[in-house]
């Protein structure tokens, strides 16, 4: 992937802690896909894993998005903390990442369910009782389920007011 540089240079976020922290703390991330030619950008929940540098998604069974990741798997991913506009300072708080990477369909059940538990930790502080009252503790839920897994394999930053 070719890379352009930053020209408000004074903006950009370099310590991959502070570019972890975004992901850790964004509502939800667009991503670009393209299929036949055609773009197709979608705004996702997600989780992120840290260690393994990527994210986790819940996608259907079948659709739009599972047809344009099995197409082609390259994206290109959005996440942006809006900090809101400075009324009568012209200027707008905000944090984002662009991530560039590729996409997967998870095929193994102990991934899927770790992707899972990314995804759901990420917003419920305890799993636990979500697993039990929908039965999420076995192999059969996560056989009838898509997961697919983001890699970052770039991610820039930028933050501004």
């Amino acid at each position: 992937m070719s890379r352009y540089h930053l020209r408000r240079t004074d903006r950009e976020l370099t310590d991959p802690g502070a570019l972890d922290d975004i992901l850790r703390r964004g509502s939800y991330v667009t991503v670009g896909l393209v299929q036949d030619g055609a773009p197709y950008v979608v705004s996702l929940s997600y989780g992120f894993d840290g260690a393994r540098r990527a994210l986790y998604f819940h996608l259907a069974t079948e659709g739009r998005k599972l047809d344009a990741i099995t197409a082609d798997p390259r994206v290109c991913a959005t996440v942006v903390i809006d900090g809101g506009y400075r009324t009568g300072e012209c200027k707008h708080d905000y944090e984002s990442v662009v991530i560039e990477g590729r996409m997967v369909i998870v095929d193994d059940p102990v991934e899927r369910r770790h992707g899972m538990r990314v995804l759901v930790g990420r917003l419920e502080p305890d799993v636990t009782p979500l697993w039990e009252r929908h039965g999420l503790q076995g192999d059969e839920p996560y056989a009838r389920m898509r997961i697919a897994r983001l890699d970052i394999e770039a991610i820039t930053g930028k933050a501004g007011s």
